[in-house]
Order: structure tokens, then C-alpha cells, then sequence
């Protein structure tokens, strides 16, 4: 590497790994807005921008932030947010690991299908501060196109504070890069 030159100028963008072209329809960035409601919450819409990148190694890196949105059309405080990797298996099968900064770990197990993805919780641990997450399944997929392009939509079904599993959040996103 120049002396002096940053690395993110001598980095080039690595080539896909093989292992995750069933999961390239989700590379990039993904913005939008979706509704979240839940028994022991108030129902309440949020923005949010989810990120797909890769460094060449057989895994997607995942980030997902929400913000509020207020009656007003802005947006508020923060919510929810997750990090984690997508790790393909064989057999279009697909492993997530997600972490959340309220004290929840997820692992996720699903498979792949054209563009689709479909996951349910296989553990769920927590910390003795965070609140009681027993289970969540997933869908994310592309949608119908539109105007030459599709956004991704998806879906979460939680179980907690005593609640069986059901509905709990859904978005749509636009691809932004």
C-alpha cells in the first residue's frame, strides 16, 4: 500500500463467492417504510433502511435500522436495529445469525427459492435485562416489478411477553444502490 494513501482507496470491490448467488437479489441498500402493531404495543409506522454487502467470503453482511415515523409524515427516534450474516448452505438452505442491542441473539434457519427467503427461529437467547423473545419466523422477497424495478418486502412473526407467535412487523423497500 503508498505510504500515506487510505485503504479504502487500494481496496477494490471483491468478486461475488460463488455460494451466494441463490442470495445476490438482496445485495445493496433497501429504504422504505413499513407498520408494526403487536398485543402489548401500540400499532405505529416506521422507516427503514436494511444493507446487503459482501467481501467476497461465502456469507452477506446484514444491517437493519427503524426510525418512527410521527403523524406528521417525519421521522422520530430510533427503534429497532440488527446486525448479522446470511451464510448459504447447501440445498438452497440459508443460516442467520442476527444480534440485536437490547440483549436478544437470534439464529435463524430457512431456504432460498428464486427470490425469496423464508426463515424460523432455531434459538433464541437473551440476556437477564432484555425482553422475553421465545420465537420469530421471516419472509423477505422481491416484489411484483414495477416501472422496471421490484422492492423487497417482508414480513416478521414474533412470540414474546407471553404472546404466541404472530404478527408483528412488515415494510416495503426500495433499492437505493
Amino acid at each position: 500500500m503508498p505510504s500515506g494513501a487510505p485503504l479504502r482507496s487500494v481496496v477494490m470491490e471483491p468478486e461475488l463467492h460463488p455460494d451466494l448467488k441463490p442470495l445476490e437479489f438482496l445485495l445493496g441498500t433497501w429504504e422504505g417504510a413499513g407498520v408494526g402493531d403487536y398485543p402489548t404495543i401500540d400499532a405505529f409506522n416506521f422507516g427503514q433502511e436494511i444493507s446487503f454487502t459482501h467481501n467476497g467470503k461465502p456469507f452477506l453482511i446484514y444491517s437493519s435500522r427503524t426510525w418512527l415515523i410521527e403523524e406528521d409524515g417525519s421521522l422520530g427516534r430510533p427503534l429497532g436495529t440488527e446486525t448479522g450474516y446470511w451464510r448459504p448452505q447447501p440445498g438452497n438452505q440459508v443460516e442467520v445469525t442476527l444480534a440485536h442491542p437490547t440483549g436478544i441473539v437470534e439464529i435463524y434457519v430457512g431456504n432460498v427459492a428464486f427470490h425469496r427467503v423464508e426463515l424460523q427461529t432455531d434459538v433464541v437467547a437473551r440476556t437477564s435485562s432484555a425482553k422475553e423473545v421465545t420465537a420469530g419466523r421471516r419472509l423477505y422477497g422481491l416484489m411484483p416489478e414495477k416501472d422496471g424495478k421490484r422492492d423487497l418486502g417482508w414480513v416478521y412473526e414474533m412470540a414474546a411477553m407471553g404472546q404466541p407467535l404472530q404478527a408483528h412487523l412488515s415494510a416495503q423497500l426500495k433499492k437505493i444502490d
